[in-house]
């Protein structure tokens, strides 16, 4: 079994330490609700990120591309990554310009990652990706081939170390302020899905799968 705690030296927080969790549970449910990270690495000094879609499987996060794809090529060789997710849930809106601020939820990954050569390991990570953005996609689109299994990378990230940040409720006012006569408070932010529109090429008669009519992202 992994340790339950995913904080080391260089994942623990340092500013408004409070804030920080490093308990599994907390850092995989923000990685679950998410949907796009952003990977940084360096190659000849250069610092890279790049966002991308990723799935958490059991204690690995697994990113995947485009086998000429430059992140993929400098990562499976072993190099030192660090993974982010952040969702954004409220702008916090205070009595002073200084203490204006977010509620948020973010997660930090540090390690080192994996090629994924087998066969059967990529086509279920694919699968996984597929179903991690969209449940219920996976019984119904096609899996990826044989040919597209060769075109694509996929790099496998072990959770061993990291951390979550959090900030939630109303905005910190100095106690000056608190009199001022301006509107403070929170104003809350949701990823809300809008009306599907269906491709013009569509067969006739196909319906918006339910799975599609009421998307919601789990919380």
């Amino acid at each position: 079994m992994p340790e339950p705690s995913l904080q080391s030296p260089r994942t623990t927080v340092k500013r408004l330490p409070k804030r920080g969790l490093y308990d599994r549970d907390a850092v995989y449910a923000i990685l679950d609700e998410g949907l796009v990270c952003h990977v940084g690495f360096a190659v000849e000094g250069q610092p890279y990120v790049i966002p991308t879609a990723y799935v958490r499987i059991a204690d690995t996060l697994y990113i995947h591309g485009s086998a000429a794809s430059r992140m993929l090529k400098s990562l499976s060789g072993g190099i030192p990554v660090a993974v982010t997710v952040t969702l954004l849930d409220g702008l916090v809106l205070a009595r002073s310009a200084f203490h204006h601020s977010m509620n948020y939820r973010s997660a930090v990954l540090l390690g080192t990652a994996r090629l994924v050569e087998a066969p059967d390991e990529k086509a279920r990570v694919m699968a996984a990706i597929v179903e991690h953005i969209v449940p219920g996609r996976g019984a119904e689109a096609r899996p990826a081939n044989d040919h597209e299994l060769k075109a694509t990378s996929v790099l496998a990230l072990p959770i061993d170390e990291g951390s979550a940040k959090v900030r939630s409720g109303p905005p910190l006012d100095d106690a000056e302020d608190m009199a001022l006569p301006v509107w403070a408070g929170v104003l809350p932010l949701r990823l809300v899905p809008e009306h599907p529109i269906a491709d013009a090429a569509l067969a006739t008669g196909l319906a918006v799968p339910g799975y599609v009519a009421g998307y919601r992202r789990p919380r």
